[in-house]
């Protein structure tokens, strides 16, 4: 379920120090309800997942997509971290400087920034924009002292060609590939809760 910004730039994230030039496209609530400790089973879901695995729909527009940046040039080695823009791992203060900054994304080509305790970001950039996946754990309000995932996306579009890719894909993100993303990390989280209950069943 989409949120309102407001559930996100109201938490005092630790994202913000970083972002403050980043503009807020999205917040997601994920389908993962759990408890206190449940974070890590969320981020490992997270960064283990393959898009390409998804339905025909999101398949079809993710291989759109990359055939595009192969053919126009967004995606190459000079248009990345490091090179068009620099990392936002430069900006972390000290203390998120000597924590492990998570694991890495298995097929997206996402660089983990920092991991703590209910929080994950991970940064992409390309010739279109620089980009942040934050990952959080909040109180589920549908489940009396239980948790849930939720996720938000930050960007910072490059120049007119990225303000006007944004514009090109937010209904196709919204209408098909994100309300299609939540249904297949609920059925993840699921069956990784059904795996865990039935391991940790007696015999």
């Amino acid at each position: 379920m989409r949120l309102p910004n407001g559930a996100h730039t109201s938490r005092l994230w630790r994202i913000h120090e970083l972002t403050r030039d980043f503009r807020l496209e999205d917040v997601w609530a994920l389908p993962t309800p759990g408890g206190p400790d449940d974070f890590p089973r969320l981020v490992q879901l997270m960064t283990s997942d393959d898009p390409s695995q998804r339905s025909g729909t999101v398949r079809t527009l993710l291989a759109i997509r990359w055939k595009l940046g192969k053919l126009l040039g967004w995606d190459g080695p000079d248009s990345g971290l490091g090179a068009r823009v620099p990392t936002l791992r430069d900006r972390l203060p000290m203390d998120l400087r000597e924590i492990p900054s998570g694991p890495d994304f298995e097929a997206i080509p996402f660089s983990p920034l920092y991991l703590t305790d209910d929080e994950c970001a991970a940064e992409i950039a390309n010739r279109t924009m620089h980009g942040v996946m934050h990952l959080g754990w909040v109180p589920d309000a549908d489940q009396p002292g239980g948790f849930r995932g939720q996720m938000a996306v930050l960007v910072k579009p490059n120049g007119l060609l990225g303000t006007g890719y944004m514009a090109a894909i937010t209904p196709f993100r919204h209408l098909i590939v994100y309300p299609l993303m939540m249904r297949q990390i609920g059925r993840n989280w699921r069956a990784a809760t059904a795996s865990t209950s039935s391991r940790g069943a007696p015999t």
